[in-house]
């Protein structure tokens, strides 16, 4: 029998190009990946800041509002105070006898913290009975 043996062209080298193009991958992946969580965690970072600087805006305006009425026991009204990066604005509301609502907020970019206050005495002196944070008013 004649047995023809052919020659089979030499892939030296195959193996090494996937393995070195696998691993490629493997590593752009795990780049991206860091990427966009370095930027997920930039942008939570920046929210966090902004809502921080938004509850100061709105308890500096609560503070303002509740001086207003210390200086003057019948002020009633609202004002809006730019102040840093934002800004804050309140409202005083009559609620009959001595009896007030205020409330505040601050806004610093997207961030708004919003903060109500109840008042049941405002002479001699300014009498808080209720300070909380709120999402709406």
């Amino acid at each position: 029998m004649d047995q023809q043996w052919f020659a089979r062209p030499k892939r030296k080298g195959y193996i090494t190009l996937v393995s070195v193009l696998v691993a490629s991958a493997v590593a752009l992946s795990v780049g991206v990946s860091l990427i966009l969580w370095g930027t997920g965690f930039t942008k939570t970072s920046l929210s966090l800041k902004q809502s921080h600087q938004a509850k100061a805006l709105a308890d500096a305006c609560a503070e303002e509002a509740l001086q207003q009425i210390q200086d003057s026991g019948s002020f009633t009204g609202s004002a809006t105070i730019p102040l840093g990066q934002g800004s804050c604005s309140y409202t005083v509301t009559d609620l009959g006898a001595q009896n007030r609502l205020l409330i505040a907020s601050g806004t610093v970019g997207a961030a708004v913290r919003r903060i109500q206050i109840s008042i049941d005495q405002v002479s001699p002196t300014v009498n808080v009975t209720s300070w909380q944070e709120v999402v709406s008013f």
